[in-house]
């Protein structure tokens, strides 16, 4: 067994932003491999407690102040880790009024294809399917604690937003960097557990480890935690507006440093910790199938993960950078074959409706998720996406090592691709 960094978390406080520093982490011994040895040093139960205590801030929704809590929280715990040279995008973003058209999303992808109903991102729908949506009834909730911290709703009109992010800058090249993020508001009068508080947690864990003394890369990782994706990947569009044209700049001049190194490549994690398959025809206390007043079949989410449950990363194939994305998602396929424990990766390139979407044109960009997005999580395979059942509580160890084994798969595809190093 692998040592672990003694790190100890801060536990959330959903009314303060204060939070208490942990102690500094330990040097990492030299190792043979040392993408195996920062591998090692992922732990379960400290990915369990960072989204616990994401859960303490509600579901996160995008311009309220339990969001804004959640933020500073993210920004304490990433300068705890060592990643201290933290910061903020600001942007402007629009909520419109009851009634008024809905915002736009991001640039689209193609939906449809031969076989079967569309589905989003080029997909094709298979098998059963269960109706899916946005629950917008905070008394859906039955926790009042719960519903209560859920109470504020997204003030109307204009105001402003911040994404939070930290790097760990290169330091053989500085100037080029890799994305890694996940988007940290969420939906739907729950905890928002899942999506994302899995993806923001798996993301600080990451810079928590290569933040360690002794931890150097030839390459900069950019750790971004982004608002408002809820609401239509606005955090990451205003990103890539603001910062696509500064790339590889250095400043000041002379100073060999690079306020936006040029990407590499953008990773982005969104909802990481169920995966337990097709629907199926809900059963009564007589063994009959149930169902609807119509007629229909009631189906039903499986209650455990299933055995041939896997990490799906995802590119999207109509995209400027398509060949590179798939060359960057196989990369990624070949660190989870060497060095995950539990779960295996599958490729599929339908990447859509996330936060590597405003990328995909610039740089080379996959997402890591539980499903594919298009064909399974859009046919409700997930029955707690944007629900009041996307609760800390709704998921068994064995999900939360499904997100664990994305953690281990971005982090040695990100190793092997920035150049990692330990030094002695």
């Amino acid at each position: 067994m692998k040592p672990v960094v003694a790190l100890s978390l801060a536990l959330a406080c959903a009314g303060c932003a204060a939070q208490a520093q942990a102690p500094a982490p330990a040097p990492l011994a030299a190792a043979a491999d040392p993408i195996s040895s920062l591998v090692g040093q992922l732990d379960l139960e400290k990915y369990k407690a960072t989204i616990k205590s994401l859960t303490k801030f509600g579901d996160r929704r995008q311009g309220t102040e339990r969001n804004r809590q959640a933020l500073d929280w993210i920004e304490a715990q990433l300068k705890s880790y060592g990643c201290t040279n933290t910061e903020r995008l600001q942007y402007q973003y629009t909520q419109a009024a009851p009634g008024d058209p809905a915002p736009k999303r991001a640039p689209g992808i193609p939906s449809g294809g031969a076989g079967g109903p569309p589905g989003q991102g080029g997909s094709t729908l298979f098998g059963n399917r269960i109706a899916t949506g946005v629950n917008n009834d905070p008394m859906a909730q039955p926790d009042e604690k719960l519903r209560a911290l859920n109470s504020e709703l997204t003030p109307v009109g204009t105001s402003q937003r911040e994404n939070v992010y930290c790097t760990k800058v290169g330091s053989q090249h500085p100037e080029e960097m890799y994305i890694v993020s996940a988007h940290m508001d969420g939906i739907g009068f729950g905890e928002a557990a899942n999506d994302d508080g899995s993806g923001t947690a798996l993301v600080m864990e990451l810079a928590r480890i290569f933040s360690a003394p002794g931890v150097e890369t030839d390459r900069s990782i950019r750790f971004i935690l982004w608002n408002n994706e809820e609401s239509g990947l606005n955090g990451a569009t205003a990103y890539v507006n603001q910062r696509k044209d500064l790339q590889g700049i250095e400043s000041p001049k002379g100073s060999g440093k690079y306020p936006e190194p040029k990407w590499l490549g953008m990773i982005q994690h969104d909802m990481m910790l169920f995966d337990h398959g097709m629907p199926f025809q809900k059963i009564d206390g007589y063994g009959k199938p149930v169902v609807d007043e119509q007629g229909k079949p009631v189906f039903v989410a499986p209650p455990e993960q299933r055995l041939e449950a896997d990490v799906n990363i995802e590119y999207q194939s109509v995209s400027k950078q398509a060949d590179a994305s798939a060359k960057l998602a196989w990369a990624f396929r070949a660190a989870n074959d060497k060095y995950a424990t539990r779960y295996p990766a599958s490729v599929g390139f339908h990447m859509t409706n996330t936060d590597s979407t405003p990328f995909m044109d610039l740089v080379p960009s996959i997402s890591l998720r539980e499903n594919e997005r298009g064909q399974q999580i859009g046919s409700g395979w997930d029955p707690h996406w944007h629900q009041p059942t996307d609760l800390y509580a709704n998921f068994s160890d064995k999900d939360f090592l499904l997100g664990l084994n994305a953690a281990q798969t971005t982090l040695a595809g990100v190793a092997k691709l920035a150049g990692l190093r330990i030094k002695k």
